[in-house]
């Protein structure tokens, strides 16, 4: 080779990127840290030998010491974070409900209008602002730097409700980063969509990313030439007309992923404001029709959207874990009410 080979991860989750290195023959050795700070961007000693330690780089595919030097042909794998910083994280006490919770990791259905993380716009009142204040409730030995290294490694919109996992570690969380990274985790869910589906059962590929012309939104990019790979498993549970009730399962997981992919096929997430779902997609122009939709509006007023499952290996006892959540009352009262309109449209209409 006449250069290294540097590739820039498409395939990375939302909140990691992959950069994968092989050295070619001429190069010569040098410690891993100062190679690592010349190839990629941003890259500071600290940062590379912290992720050394807790195994986010590989070196042919396994972990290394802070003192390895580069050898001819080593194939270089380096796990990136991109979550959001943690170093200002105040605990706050807000209810949560914690399906699973061992000294590792917790399991968290996340309600309607929680936001994940602080960020621009949302300070505070976060899901994670809850989990720094349940931590130190239930663990009084912790200090203020241990509230900041708990983890994110994965997230959902504000108003998709569901299930998502929170490392108690930092290695447990690197852990549950490569195996989102490598799409072994389980994920599955519910959605009200628009419109009927000619096959009940099909796959979605699409890259996505930020729309060039809006930026607050995401698109696909069929072509491949811009965006991340997105891959989207789908299958219809129930179809009402006008509206259908579907699964979905994500091999990757883009930023709106599933409301992107539905948008792109021409089945938008019910009542997602983002992405056209807030409009009347399908049905008739009867003023019995819009007002019935209307209600359905004000019955459900978010995007349609459960994470149902989750299911990843555990970090530290290697075991298989499988949580599910039931549907929430306002997507179950919508489903109902669709259901019972399919069933008697002529005497509403």
């Amino acid at each position: 080779m006449d250069e290294n080979i540097i590739e820039d991860s498409n395939e990375s989750e939302d909140l990691y990127e992959k950069h994968v290195i092989i050295i070619d023959k001429g190069q010569e050795a040098m410690r891993i840290d100062k190679f690592l700070m010349q190839r990629i961007e941003g890259a500071t000693r600290s940062k590379i030998q912290q992720a050394i330690e807790n195994e986010m780089v590989l070196v042919n595919d396994k972990p290394i010491k802070k003192n390895y030097n580069t050898r001819a042909y080593d194939k270089i794998v380096v796990y990136d974070s991109n979550s959001p910083e943690s170093s200002e994280i105040v605990p706050q006490n807000i209810p949560l409900n914690i399906v699973y919770e061992d000294v590792d990791l917790m399991i968290i259905n996340k309600p309607v209008g929680m936001v994940v993380h602080p960020g621009s716009g949302n300070p505070d009142n976060t899901l994670i602002n809850a989990v720094a204040w349940h931590l130190k409730e239930n663990c009084p030995e912790i200090d203020e730097k241990e509230l900041t290294r708990f983890g994110l490694v994965h997230r959902i919109d504000k108003n998709t409700s569901g299930l998502i996992v929170i490392a108690k570690k930092q290695k447990v969380m690197s852990d549950l980063a490569k195996q989102f990274f490598n799409h072994t985790v389980h994920r599955r869910y519910n959605a009200v969509v628009w419109g009927n589906f000619d096959v009940q059962e099909g796959t979605i590929i699409g890259n996505i990313g930020r729309s060039q012309t809006q930026r607050k939104l995401f698109t696909v990019f069929p072509e491949g030439d811009f965006g991340k790979e997105a891959i989207t498993h789908y299958k219809v549970l129930e179809n009402f007309n006008y509206v259908s009730l579907i699964e979905c399962r994500l091999e990757t997981g883009r930023t709106h992923q599933i409301r992107v992919h539905m948008k792109y096929k021409g089945h938008p997430l019910f009542n997602d404001d983002f992405y056209g779902g807030e409009k009347i997609v399908k049905g008739t122009i009867y003023t019995k029709y819009k007002q019935f939709v209307d209600n359905c509006f004000a019955l459900c007023p978010r995007q349609a959207l459960h994470a149902k499952e989750l299911g990843f290996v555990h970090p530290t006892t290697g075991e298989q874990m499988m949580f599910a959540s039931e549907l929430p009352e306002d997507m179950t009262l919508l489903i109902e009410k669709w259901r019972k309109y399919s069933t008697f449209k002529n005497e509403v209409e």
